[in-house]
């Protein structure tokens, strides 16, 4: 197989497309193979760029990772908010499927949300991981406020909880629902050392989320009433 020709980006315009390519070369990856199977080398292979040429752009795998976790808050949080437009009636359990299943359409946002508080938060240079924070704040706001919005019995804070919980939970649930095949081929052979608890994620994550939703909502009312 040839070896394909680089030619090193010299413009403005180049360098945005060859960043674009390499990030969409780590999308690709990390679809065939999950977040781990991920590699600088690996990205410059499916970009057709010199391996050096990566580090011009990113500073190592978990640097183009953090970048594809910003876009996937963005999505995210896009998709809510176009989910949330389109309720009716607007109800915790309606509200709870419409993140649900808004994560579940991004299989890749779901493998980074444990990825990136344990790693990526940590390994990579401070000024990326600000910049990320900045999109992933806007993004979560921006959520937050479609969701008080159609819940009005919800303040800010409380919708910024629910945000929070389906977060937390989708970053794990995503992780037992969808083992290694390796592992998952053992489950199989061996019930007895599969998870006692079956996930199912969609489901799953919306029964618990509409949990949350529902205690935030009656807290609410029991603080305003004490309050009276």
């Amino acid at each position: 197989m040839a070896t394909p020709s680089f030619q090193r980006a010299r413009s403005a315009e180049n360098k945005r497309q060859r960043a674009s390519a390499l990030v969409e070369a780590a999308r690709s990856l990390a679809l065939e193979g999950g977040v781990a199977s991920v590699t600088l080398t690996a990205v410059a292979d499916r970009a057709g760029v010199h391996h050096s040429a990566v580090r011009r752009y990113f500073s190592s795998h978990k640097d183009v990772l953090l970048q594809l976790a910003a876009e996937g808050w963005v999505s995210w949080s896009e998709a809510v908010r176009e989910g949330l437009g389109a309720l009716a009636p607007v109800t915790p359990a309606a509200v709870a499927g419409v993140l649900a299943r808004a994560l579940d359409a991004d299989p890749l946002f779901c493998d980074l949300l444990a990825n990136v508080p344990l790693h990526l938060e940590h390994e990579v240079d401070v000024e990326r991981v600000t910049a990320f924070k900045h999109v992933s704040r806007a993004a979560v706001d921006s959520m937050a406020g479609a969701i008080e919005d159609a819940l009005p019995g919800l303040d800010g804070r409380g919708a910024l909880d629910v945000v929070t919980a389906a977060n937390a939970l989708a970053a794990t649930l995503w992780q037992v629902a969808h083992p290694p095949g390796a592992l998952a081929r053992v489950y199989a052979e061996d019930p007895a050392v599969a998870p006692s608890w079956a996930v199912d994620f969609v489901p799953t994550l919306t029964r618990l989320l509409t949990a949350t939703v529902v205690g935030i909502l009656v807290q609410a009312t029991v603080s305003g009433t004490a309050a009276q």
